[in-house]
């Protein structure tokens, strides 16, 4: 049996759970909707569909990393 070396704790990259629902990448924006789905988005397609998704959006949750063009028009 060959052993398997692991990284230490503190040299793995935390893992997520959360990927976008386009391309299944690292999601940074989850917004809720008011027939209480879920749709969570990459940082490219969360400002690529910005304005469609403020505007069916009743919940947003953006990582605190990610500056969403989106944030603006919620407002409005």
């Amino acid at each position: 049996m060959t052993p398997t070396l692991t990284p230490p704790p503190e040299l793995v990259a935390p893992a997520t759970d959360e990927r976008c629902d386009r391309c299944n990448a690292a999601g940074k924006l989850r917004i809720r909707v008011a027939e209480g789905g879920e749709l969570v988005f990459c940082g490219h397609h969360a400002n690529k569909y910005a304005e469609q998704l403020a505007k069916i959006a009743v919940d947003v949750a953006v990582a605190p990393e990610f500056s969403w063009r989106g944030t603006d028009l919620m407002n409005n």
